[in-house]
């Protein structure tokens, strides 16, 4: 668990950093670019609608996770507009407050035991 919390801290900090890079040089519009791209039918499209399927995904789980309660569902929209910023950090947050069980962090709660 030390190893998997440590690459999650990595992620959270070169995703961080990368980010504040990039909206410092260009700027907080990123819809139109990665819909563009999307919109070309080239490979930076399709590596975004790849990347977005799998945001997706992380929001549906997230919010089964919290068996798509409200907040669960607030959780997993964070998830989908976070990425993996959202995902790191939650994901650590949780491995701490589950005490490093696996079948909790990735069940929840309520489903662990079943």
């Amino acid at each position: 668990m030390v190893a998997f919390r440590g690459f999650l801290v990595a992620i959270f900090a070169v995703v961080a950093g990368y980010t504040f890079v990039v909206a410092s040089n260009h700027g907080l519009n990123l819809l139109p670019v990665f819909f563009g791209d999307m919109a070309t039918m080239a490979w930076p499209g399709q590596f975004n609608l790849d990347f977005m399927c799998m945001l997706l995904l992380s929001g549906l789980w997230v919010s089964w996770r919290h068996q798509f309660s409200a907040a669960g569902l607030a959780l997993g929209l964070a998830a989908v507009l976070g990425g993996a910023l959202f995902l790191s950090a939650y994901l650590l947050l949780t491995s701490v407050k589950v005490k490093g069980d696996v079948r909790a962090l990735l069940l929840g709660e309520a489903r662990k035991s079943g």
